[in-house]
């Protein structure tokens, strides 16, 4: 099974005319049907039936996270309550929770959207799908559930935690493909070394990992310790959940389900539309969605588009994978720094485990950017002068690529605190 759903090989003609009547369809029902888009579209002086082109697109007003809190609960819903039949919510530790509504046929979208990811990563409905991600309000859970059912694969329902207990169900239970945060197959392949499970005793053979940025070298140390091929999923609760976009098999980009959502990038300072390509900040449009739909959601996260065909015959846009959130860059002495930046140096040298915290303090008006970082059980036997050499080269190494000058503290095994759902990375005690 290549593919689930032909929408995945659509001709581009025949795509974009799709997006255009679902873009304009969307467009005049929000309109008609929500008042906080009919007073932005008022603003703007825009009628129905304005939409002509897809370019016209960029000249609708953005949608941000803010948009949601402030109409909170339910007031971006398009449909009536008793048309809801899901809701999911964020953890809302910056604020209000940002709450979603799914009518029923939103809910067999993305069930659709999902198991065309699990195929994408090699599943197939003979597949046991290990659901490691959190159920609840979060969507993670859920959203790969009811995709794999979809597939027609088997569920297993963990959710985070007990990872031992985790493992356990791995080996009775035949999981194919595992689906949790990358730091959290980490750790799992971790605790499997401290049971003495052999990697022969399971038959894990995909991941689907999403949840939080992560380097291509973290991919290479997955792959290698688990002996799986990893897969990057992307999406966010506000737009669907998971299943907005998946790696295929050639790993060169996430394929975007276009005949669902329009993406763009652009400038997050000045909100210009940028060329194929070029980075910048990801913005969605929902045109297949009924009980919230979203024009051009701002979602800090930060990608390009690729508009080259891809090898394996889907035809739907790639982003490339985040590098990172505008709300998650450290400026560090005037620098923009991410998380996975520093992170693509860590995993290259050797003696140091796949767990770091970066840690930022102002000493004196200045600066100090601290990165925090296990070594191996054998490292951390070794002799100071080869402890002092590790933490020497990690420092040089990583002022280099980011240009800025670091501390580095070396911890000892297990010493930062795991993570069952997205790895806290930063922690920031500057009083900005």
């Amino acid at each position: 099974m290549e593919y689930f759903n032909p929408m995945e090989c659509m001709e581009r003609e025949i795509l974009e005319d799709l997006q255009l009547e679902r873009l304009r369809s969307t467009v005049d029902r929000l309109y008609r049907d929500v008042p906080f888009y009919r007073r932005k579209l008022d603003d703007i002086g825009f009628k129905p039936g304005d939409i002509a082109s897809l370019d016209d697109l960029r000249r609708l007003p953005f949608t941000t996270k803010d948009d949601l809190r402030d109409n909170y609960p339910f007031g971006l819903f398009a449909v009536p309550m008793r048309d809801i039949v899901r809701i999911h919510a964020s953890s809302g530790t910056t604020g209000k929770p940002t709450v979603v509504g799914y009518t029923a046929a939103d809910i067999r979208t993305w069930a659709d959207l999902v198991a065309r990811t699990i195929v994408a990563a090699g599943g197939s409905p003979e597949d046991i799908v290990h659901v490691a991600y959190g159920y609840g309000l979060f969507t993670g859970g859920l959203g790969l559930h009811y995709g794999a059912e979809m597939l027609g694969a088997t569920a297993l329902p963990m959710s985070g935690g007990n990872t031992k207990r985790q493992i356990r169900m791995m080996v009775d239970f035949g999981s194919t493909i595992l689906c949790c945060t990358p730091s959290y197959a980490l750790n799992i392949a971790e605790v499997m070394r401290e049971m003495g499970v052999a990697r022969d005793e399971v038959r894990l053979k995909a991941g689907i990992l999403g949840a939080e940025p992560w380097s291509d070298e973290m991919r290479v140390q997955i792959e290698e310790e688990l002996r799986i091929s990893a897969h990057d999923i992307y999406g966010l609760s506000e737009v669907v959940g998971p299943g907005v976009s998946i790696e295929c098999g050639e790993k060169m980009g996430l394929h975007v389900f276009e005949d669902c959502f329009i993406p763009e990038i652009i400038d997050p300072d000045t909100g210009e539309v940028l060329p194929p390509g070029q980075e910048g900040e990801l913005v969605f449009t929902n045109i297949n969605k009924e009980g919230l739909s979203l024009l051009r959601y701002r979602t800090r996260d930060i990608s390009s588009l690729n508009v080259s065909p891809c090898p394996c015959g889907r035809t739907h846009v790639r982003m490339r994978r985040i590098a990172g959130r505008t709300d998650d860059m450290l400026i560090v002495r005037g620098v923009n720094v991410f998380p996975s930046q520093v992170e693509a140096v860590l995993m290259q040298i050797p003696g140091i485990a796949p767990h770091y915290q970066l840690v930022v303090d102002r000493v004196e008006s200045l600066d100090v950017l601290e990165v925090q970082v296990e070594v191996t059980p054998e490292v951390f036997s070794d002799e100071i002068r080869r402890l002092e050499e590790l933490e020497r080269r990690i420092r040089d190494e990583v002022q280099s690529y980011l240009g800025v000058s670091v501390k580095v503290r070396l911890m000892e095994p297990r010493s930062i605190q795991r993570s069952e759902g997205k790895a806290v990375r930063v922690i920031d005690r500057r009083k900005i």
